[in-house]
């Protein structure tokens, strides 16, 4: 039987640092060959200014010889297993601003596709931060994106998407079985929203919803929710990792979408059925 993982981090702004963490969370993780592991919104970098992120994006190479991809996907390759790598930097044209992305390899290492985020986190938060402003430095992404896997089609979000219900309709229509979201909510905001964010979305569009978040303060002060978990698509949250690095990872089962789809079809019932988006 196929499985969802989500891994739990508290990233610094150390790259090899992280990939040992990473590293080592994969190798405590069930092998299976139809295995799919979500890491967290900047999996290898967070906790330092904005600024090096796109410092990063520069350094780490264009698309096609870009280092952190690279290293991302020995590691699906080494641990055989599906990977959704959270979010890196990557440079865009004009070399100014970054796409926060999210990439998906396959166990043999190879880049199956990558989804750019859409929605840019330019908001005020009664934290420590006060303010964010995700746009200066990063470019948001125009194109929502899915993937057929041997035992599912995936759906593609990041963070804050979770907040726009008409991208996962689309995802939805697609035909999509799971949907991940890495994230790095704020404490404030995921204390009050997160589970009920994603447990809406994972109820609405009847698909698992495999969520990883960072966790704990980060380096500049940042301090982020985590609460990783994977829902069904009854909306139950079937594991959670409240705190701390670690990892949770259920059984997926075609099956039960199905049976959920069938008895409830919301999806023939839309009476709204438009994209709006690529």
């Amino acid at each position: 039987m196929a499985k969802l993982s989500a891994i739990q981090l508290t990233t610094t702004p150390n790259v090899d640092h992280n990939l040992e963490t990473i590293d080592r969370l994969l190798s405590q993780l069930p092998h299976d060959d139809e295995h799919l592991v979500l890491l967290p919104e900047c999996c290898l970098f967070f906790g330092g200014r904005d600024a090096e992120q796109l410092a990063l994006a520069k350094k780490s190479g264009s698309e096609k010889h870009n280092s952190l991809v690279s290293q991302l996907a020995n590691l699906a390759q080494r641990h055989k297993l599906y990977l959704v790598a959270g979010t890196i930097p990557c440079l865009t044209a004009n070399t100014d601003k970054f796409y926060n992305r999210s990439y998906v390899f396959s166990p043999q290492g190879q880049t199956l596709c990558y989804y750019d985020k859409i929605h840019l986190f330019d908001v005020v938060v009664e934290d420590s931060e006060k303010n964010y402003l995700e746009s200066k430095y990063t470019q948001a992404g125009n194109e929502v994106k899915h993937i057929d896997l041997p035992f599912a089609t995936l759906g593609l979000t990041v963070c804050y998407d979770l907040r726009f219900p008409e991208l996962y309709r689309v995802l939805s229509q697609r035909g999509v079985d799971v949907i991940t979201v890495p994230a790095a909510f704020t404490k404030v905001t995921g204390q009050a929203h997160w589970q009920a964010l994603l447990q809406a979305r994972a109820i609405e569009n009847q698909c698992y919803i495999v969520a990883a978040g960072q966790q704990g303060k980060h380096a500049n002060g940042r301090e982020t929710w985590g609460h990783s978990m994977v829902i069904s698509p009854w909306g139950e949250v079937l594991a959670c990792v409240p705190e701390g690095e670690g990892s949770v990872t259920v059984d997926f089962s075609l099956k039960s979408i199905d049976k959920i789809r069938q008895s409830m079809p919301v999806n023939t019932h839309n009476q709204f059925k438009t994209e709006l988006i690529k």
